[in-house]
């Protein structure tokens, strides 16, 4: 049976679907193939509607809120030569509903040339002059919020689970982007992963933090270094979590659905995305990694030690893709001016109290 699969797409992502044409992958139709925010829109609507999808890629952050639509995993693949981090993130209420592909951390880059000596905290960043680009918009932006927040001490949710959004080190955390918006070329707001990545090869900015899979096109540059992501007041933070396998209850091809998510999260598929540049979940295939260079070695080095000290994510909550997705909304309208940091964070605090109290 051919499998119907939702595959996310970039250039980051997509080195690895070249596997589904190796003779040892089964037969397999591509339904969506998309950005993360279109990818989850699609298969969210698709599930929602009864449709056939055999394997779909997720995010650890994302899959508790398909949860009631995916497979547990526990007894169907053996994780063991997975990152057991990696693992446990891509758990939900005691269950793996998810196999994890990637892990997910920024580092900063910056043009060596321009930079005379990287920013290590955010303060240094604002009393500086470096052009810092940033996502403008969707998971990105509120994901450089979080990091803001809890590098600054401050907190999204209580030990409730309730928000606290509405607080001194969130407020400062919008000023702060703001701030270095101001400086930024001026479409900042519209940009998404991919723009940031652009601007920051281009030379539009002076430096950007960029995911591991990035590195496939920076190393191209050979003015930018790695550095490590800027630190808060209180802790170096860097916004993480997995890219993942989910096999849908909707899922007509159990047995094959399962075959390609082993095909997927195999030594095979973990070096094809490790010599892309990004840390697979697969520990002997990225451990093989050889540096090219000096500068790739210090790329392993803060990378390897960003996930070990740095790596945070959100809490497993349901409903939290749609406090995130309101939520940048309340930011971006700061960015472009159209209201105070304060109205931005009381705006985004009030959205996530509506979003989960609601019981629907």
């Amino acid at each position: 049976m051919t499998l119907r699969v939702a595959l996310v797409g970039g250039p980051m992502y997509d080195h690895l679907y070249r596997l589904l044409d190796s003779p040892d992958a089964p037969d397999v139709e591509v339904v969506v193939h998309a950005d993360h925010p279109t990818l989850n829109a699609q298969v969210a609507a698709r599930l929602a509607a009864g449709e056939r999808l055999d394997v779909i890629a997720t995010h650890s952050k994302y899959a508790p809120s398909q949860a009631a639509w995916l497979r547990p995993l526990d007894e169907s693949v053996d994780t063991g030569e997975l990152a057991p981090l990696a693992v446990e993130l891509c758990r939900f209420d005691h269950r793996q509903y998810c196999v994890p592909r990637l892990i997910d951390v920024r580092i900063l880059w910056a043009h060596a040339d321009r930079v005379a000596a990287a920013p290590d905290t955010w303060a240094a960043m604002l009393a500086g002059d470096t052009v810092m680009g940033f996502p403008g918009r969707e998971s990105g932006l509120f994901g450089t919020f979080f990091e803001l927040v809890v590098g600054a001490g401050g907190r999204l949710f209580d030990d409730e689970g309730r928000p606290c959004i509405d607080s001194p080190e969130a407020v400062a955390a919008v000023d702060t982007l703001c701030r270095l918006a101001v400086r930024a070329p001026s479409d900042l707001p519209d940009w998404h992963y991919d723009q940031v990545d652009r601007a920051l090869l281009d030379g539009r900015v002076d430096a950007a933090g960029a995911w591991p899979g990035g590195w496939g096109t920076i190393r191209e540059v050979a003015s930018l270094e790695p550095h490590p992501y800027p630190a808060g007041a209180h802790r170096r933070v860097s916004y993480a979590g997995c890219h993942a396998w989910a096999v849908p209850t909707t899922c007509a091809d159990v047995d094959g659905a399962l075959d390609l998510v082993r095909l997927l999260t195999s030594y095979e598929a973990g070096a094809i995305d490790a010599a892309g540049g990004s840390v697979c979940a697969h520990v002997q295939a990225f451990a093989d990694v050889e540096p090219v260079d000096d500068r790739d070695r210090r790329r392993l080095a803060i990378t390897t030690d960003t996930i070990a000290t740095a790596m945070i994510t959100y809490p497993p909550h349901v409903r939290f893709p749609e406090v995130e997705d309101a939520g940048w909304f309340a930011i971006r309208a700061a960015l472009r001016g159209e209201c105070s940091a304060a109205a931005a964070v009381a705006d985004v605090q009030r959205i996530a109290e509506s979003v989960l109290t609601d019981p629907v």
